[in-house]
Order: C-alpha cells, then structure tokens, then sequence
C-alpha cells in the first residue's frame, strides 16, 4: 500500500450525491474523481463549461458513474442555486457539499487594486457563503441530513504577506466552518475543513509562481518531508471527511502539509540551514567554555557561508 493509493474501500460513498465547486481542473478535479471512483454522483462547478464537459468524460471513464456538469459563478447566488436544483433534478437529492472554487494573487498588497481585492474575497468567501447558505436551507427545509466540507488554508490562521486577500477570505471560510458546526449539527449537518500545504497542479502554479519563480521557490524545500503532497494524499483525506466513516467528526480543520507551517511557525527552524561541520564547531566551542561571543561570531560566519 503507498500513500498514492485510494484509501476507502470501493462504493465507500455509493449513492451519495457531492458538488464539488472549482471541480473541472486541479485539486477540485482529482478529489471529485477519486468521490466518483468510489461510487458517488458527482456534480461539478466552474465557469468554463468546455473544461467541465472534458473533465466529466474523464472521470466516467475511469470510475464508470456518471458526472454531472453546471457552469456556475460561485459569486452569483441565483446561478448558485440553479447548481443545487439541477443536481437534485439528476439525482434526487444532494448529500455533500465541497466547497473548493478559489482564487489568488501573490502580491505586495499595496500594488492590488480594490477589485483584485475584491475578485479574491468574492470567489473565496462569497463563494463559499453562497453556496453553503443555499444549500444549507435546502437540507434544514427538506429535514435532510448533510455533509459541508471546506478547502481552507493553513495560512488562515496565522495570516501571511503578499497573499492578503486570500488570508482574509480564507479566515472567514474557516470561521463559518467552525461557527455552524455548531449552530447547524441540530438538524444532521456537519462542516469540516482542510487545509492544505503545497500540492502542485500546472494551472494554479503557473499562475501564481510564473517564468523562473517556480523554479526559485521550491516548495519542497519548507517542508520538513522535503517533498510536496500527492494529489491522492488530499483526496483520501477529503473522500473519509466526506463519507460516513467521519460521523463523529464536526467542527475541525485537518491540516495536510507535511509539516509545512509548524516549521515556518517556529522562531528558530531556519537554523536547518546549518550545516553538520558549523554545528560541530559550536559544540566545540561550547564544550572547551567557548564565550557567547565567539559562538555568534561562529554562527554568523556560518550564516555568511550559507548566505543566509
């Protein structure tokens, strides 16, 4: 067994209907397919119907069940709606409901314009609040039981420079998450997040991270497993959050990063870059009464040769 693998056993989620948001590319795509290889009905969300309509015949043909495809601006309340009447026109009812559509910049804040500002926040958190009202109402009205599932970040909590607006919206997403687990596990609805670390796709990356940035940031390299995460890794963790295997598990975001920001988060983790031989020598020192003087003098002279 490899962490590359599906986890559940198959039909694990046989008969539950999902819409995933943001499902025809990334990481949308491969944790909807993975729900469809387990047998779920699956419909998907974006703004591009050509995208939706290939990613829908891909995923049949792998796991068999069908897909059904609603082109959809998340920031828009009534298309909203039409997502949820469709999807419950086609299958009866809807089970699950993943929010996942996002948007970004990396930025210096000051040089976004207010509408940048407001494109992010609008797909993130309008998003995201549009479509687990609707269909929260949906289920609380029809006395139906349902799942909420939100991709949030890890940076949703401890915030982070150039990438503000996505900070923000993603902060809100996480406190609607908390908040009605709570209000709302009265009527059978649970709400979860996860919140990933790096898991690469072509589209988001190269948007993001253009030209040689990509190559420059690695972001293997802030992460303690120095590897990124396998777009199966999310989608195990997102199909279990998903299916009935996590009843008892309301209110949480699960963090899947390989360590990623508990090593930015600690205040002296950046001392990795310090080679064996530099730690040596401070050892040395140390040992034969070395003064603090001479161990910065040591650790900078090291700093320097790493040029840190």
């Amino acid at each position: 067994m490899s962490h590359t693998q599906g986890m559940l056993s198959p039909e694990s989620l046989k008969g539950k209907t999902i819409i995933v948001t943001g499902g025809g590319t990334g990481l949308g795509k491969s944790m909807g397919s993975y729900f469809s290889e387990l047998g779920a009905n699956l419909v998907i969300t974006s703004r591009k119907m050509e995208v939706l309509e290939e990613t829908a015949k891909e995923i049949t043909a792998k796991s068999g069940y069908p897909v059904h495809c609603v082109a959809c601006d998340v920031r828009e309340y009534e298309q909203v709606e039409r997502v949820i009447s469709e999807a419950k026109e086609k299958f009866g009812s809807v089970d699950v409901l993943l929010n996942n559509a996002a948007g970004n910049f990396i930025s210096p804040t000051e040089r976004l314009s207010h509408r940048a500002f407001d494109t992010v926040v609008d797909i993130v958190l309008r998003g995201s609040y549009n479509f687990t009202l609707a269909m929260g109402k949906d289920w609380i009205e029809n006395k139906q039981k349902g799942n909420i599932l939100n991709i949030v970040t890890t940076y949703a909590w401890t915030g982070s420079g150039y990438v503000v607006p996505s900070a923000c919206a993603k902060s809100g997403v996480l406190a609607m998450t908390r908040s009605l687990a709570v209000e709302w596990a009265k009527y059978g609805i649970r709400s979860n997040a996860i919140a990933p670390g790096p898991f690469p796709t072509e589209g988001a990356w190269d948007r993001l991270l253009p030209g040689n940035l990509k190559k420059k940031y690695d972001p293997a390299t802030k992460v303690p497993l120095k590897r990124v995460g396998d777009h199966q890794e999310l989608a195990n963790l997102a199909a279990y959050l998903v299916s009935d295997y996590s009843a008892y598990i309301n209110g949480e975001v699960i963090t899947i990063d390989g360590g990623e920001w508990l090593m930015g988060a600690g205040e002296f983790n950046g001392l990795e870059a310090i080679p064996e031989e530099l730690w040596d020598a401070m050892e040395m020192g140390r040992k034969k009464g070395g003064s603090k003087l001479k161990m910065m003098w040591l650790y900078f002279k090291g700093m320097r040769k790493l040029k840190i």
